[in-house]
């Protein structure tokens, strides 16, 4: 068999699936486009996912729904992604517990968090919060540092789940600064929030949009935020870093994903869709107030912060002997 025909026979064989994954994104969406949020409604990630789905669904020209699917720190639904059609009509948000915190503290996931899925885009950069019940007699970080040093195991702080990035965050401020706190997982950011301004929980790390309007009213009482920057809402709350806190981290990004296998013409049209909707004035204010920032990017950039920051947690995980146990 000659070159040129063993070519024409492999252009030949390969032609069938081209045409066929051609056709494919060409008639997508077939119906409506599913995100599923691996958290409780009324989170950070939810909010996020409902601020996008209805101009994403005027680009798309298709109904785009919005699927909770909460547990086990956000592994229940992140695992339904992975193990969905890739097809282009089942999404998920990815989030650094889903992604890096989750899968460094727990290797023995049912996902890969790089290999099963391909990244779309990241849509916003996210701060976060610390804060603490008013009966807590601290101020200041320094003062809750001392008052848990003198009290050890007597305050509790919630997270949306063992291995999510709040639980990390913390596991590792308790290490270094050698503090007992008690914790307790919530399948949820809501419930965690409730019972934080009842009071039966007395320090809080979450996700500044959702913990923002109990701030202000001072319901509860913020202590440090995480981000690059002082956020307007809160100007008289230091950064992490300013306290001296830098290794804690950065703001958290939220991101949409899709299953492993899904055509490259249909993740290219949704990142499109995306950048117009990220872009919207109406959009960009809705994120404002918390300090949030849309950032819409190319897939490679969003797999590779996905893959640095995966890699960070990692190292953190092993360097301070962070477990599950």
């Amino acid at each position: 068999m000659t070159r040129r025909r063993s070519l024409l026979l492999a252009i030949a064989a390969a032609l069938p699936v081209a045409i066929s994954r051609r056709a494919g994104a060409d008639t997508w969406p077939a119906r409506e486009i599913r995100i599923v949020v691996p958290f409780a409604p009324g989170g950070t990630a939810d909010l996020i996912a409902r601020l996008v789905a209805g101009p994403l669904a005027r680009e798309l020209g298709t109904a785009v729904v919005v699927d909770n699917r909460a547990g086990a720190g956000g592994a229940l639904g992140t695992d339904l992604v992975a193990k969905s059609a890739p097809d282009g009509h089942v999404l998920g948000i990815a989030t650094q517990s889903t992604h890096a915190a989750n899968p460094a503290l727990n290797p023995k996931l049912p996902y890969d968090p790089l290999a099963d899925f391909v990244p779309i885009s990241a849509l916003a950069l996210v701060p976060g919060v610390l804060a603490v019940h008013p009966s807590v007699p601290a101020t200041t970080m320094a003062g809750l540092i001392a008052f848990v040093r003198d009290h050890p195991g007597k305050l509790a702080y919630g997270t949306p789940g063992i291995g999510s990035l709040g639980h990390l965050l913390m596991a590792q401020f308790e290490r270094r600064h050698r503090l007992e706190l008690v914790h307790v997982p919530y399948r949820s950011g809501a419930a965690l929030l409730a019972d934080a301004l009842a009071g039966h929980l007395q320090v809080v790390g979450d996700n500044l949009p959702s913990a923002l309007p109990h701030l202000r009213d001072g319901a509860l009482r913020p202590l440090a935020v995480l981000a690059r920057q002082r956020v307007a809402a809160l100007s008289d709350v230091p950064t992490y870093a300013e306290l001296g806190f830098g290794e804690i981290g950065r703001p958290a990004w939220f991101g949409l994903v899709a299953p492993a296998g899904t055509p490259a013409l249909v993740i290219e049209r949704i990142n499109r869709a995306l950048h117009a909707v990220l872009r919207q004035p109406e959009v960009v204010r809705a994120l404002a107030p918390s300090g949030s920032e849309p950032t819409p990017g190319t897939p490679d950039e969003f797999a590779g912060a996905m893959r640095t920051t995966l890699a960070e947690f990692q190292a953190v995980v092993s360097a301070r002997r962070i477990s599950l146990d």
